[in-house]
């Protein structure tokens, strides 16, 4: 299994992982064979990069953290939360903790966690899948700096409702990708304090998630909002959720700027040590991220073309490589080899090839 940009998909490409709607509905499922009205269909919904199944990497083997039926789960269950928000209604507390107990669950089963799918993400499902990427990302963060069950969840909860506070901001500026105004600024932060009274009215929910939600954009040198907050004045809980935030937002776009590649990411989430986010919360965060996910199609130094197909989980930035064309064009197939970028110390990549 393989990325592959919309643009460069073939009638007859197969589908290597199931899309889901933002309500959880499948919109296209694994083993479909593409055709024309299918890769058109995709581009109208603003999906960039699928993944296909193909013969020469059939063999790699993308595994998510959470179960498909699990993540769809907490995806209907942000969904249905935000929309009851919207309408002035209450949703169910505990359904969320339900949907939440089983992403904690298969995370805890798991025990060398290292993250390198990448969200396959439309218009309409964007808030939906933002907010599990960062559930995910968080609780899997959570987990490896040994937090208890109940923190765990609380962190969980947190992070799926994070932006809950956006729900009844108009959906022209949680969508806009170029920089903001100041009064839109001031509106979108709003969102911070808008979700801490949301979720502090839920009883059922630990008042924890409330302060991740009020506090998931303070910053440790008091750049943050709404109140500035310096160092250990921000929960720790929030700061966990603020950086799996942040970098969920660096490599799908958020109000304000465009996305960047995850390699690009996790040298601005490197540079942020220190300043915006605590330096052991970041190198622990780093440890567990894919820079050059497997999957994705790179250029190396030698000018060669591959696909990374696995990772040194010591040395996040020096995937394993399997070499598939000695051009930019992945039409004519070689015979494959491999590199380990850790023991071939001249050879690097260069660029990823989108």
């Amino acid at each position: 299994m393989r990325q592959v940009s919309v643009n460069s998909l073939k009638v007859g490409d197969m589908m290597g992982r199931t899309i889901y709607s933002g309500q959880g509905r499948v919109l296209l499922e694994r083993g479909v064979l593409l055709t024309l009205p299918y890769i058109a269909r995709l581009r109208e919904l603003g999906i960039s990069i699928i993944y296909i199944d193909d013969e020469e990497t059939r063999d790699i083997i993308i595994e998510d953290v959470v179960s498909e039926e699990h993540r769809r789960e907490a995806i209907m269950s942000f969904e249905q939360s935000s929309e009851a928000v919207r309408l002035g209604k209450d949703f169910s507390g505990f359904e969320v903790k339900k949907a939440i107990n089983n992403v904690v669950e298969d995370i805890l089963y798991q025990k060398e966690i290292f993250l390198s799918l990448v969200d396959m993400r439309s218009f309409d499902n964007q808030m939906f899948s933002h907010a599990v990427s960062v559930c995910v990302l968080a609780t899997v963060l959570g987990k490896a700096l040994g937090l208890n069950r109940e923190n765990l969840e609380a962190l969980a909860i947190g992070a799926l409702l994070h932006d809950i506070g956006t729900v009844k901001q108009p959906k022209q500026l949680i969508h806009k990708r170029v920089p903001l105004t100041s009064q839109e600024t001031s509106l979108y932060q709003t969102h911070t304090v808008n979700g801490f009274e949301i979720l502090k009215a839920k009883r059922e929910l630990s008042l924890l998630s409330a302060h991740v939600a009020l506090q998931h954009h303070e910053r440790m040198n008091g750049s943050g909002y709404p109140r500035q907050l310096i160092g250990e004045r921000i929960h720790h809980l929030a700061q966990i959720v603020g950086i799996a935030d942040f970098y969920d937002n660096l490599v799908n776009g958020a109000p304000g700027h465009q996305k960047m590649l995850p390699h690009e990411a996790c040298e601005i989430v490197m540079g942020s040590a220190g300043t915006l986010f605590p330096q052991d919360l970041v190198v622990m965060f780093l440890k567990h991220v894919a820079a050059y996910p497997t999957g994705c199609t790179v250029k190396l130094n030698t000018g060669e073309i591959g696909i990374v197909v696995d990772q040194n989980k010591s040395l996040p930035m020096r995937p394993i490589i399997r070499v598939l064309a000695g051009d930019d064009t992945l039409t004519a197939f070689v015979k494959a080899r491999e590199y380990n970028l850790v023991e071939n110390h001249t050879t690097f990549i260069e660029s990823i090839l989108v």
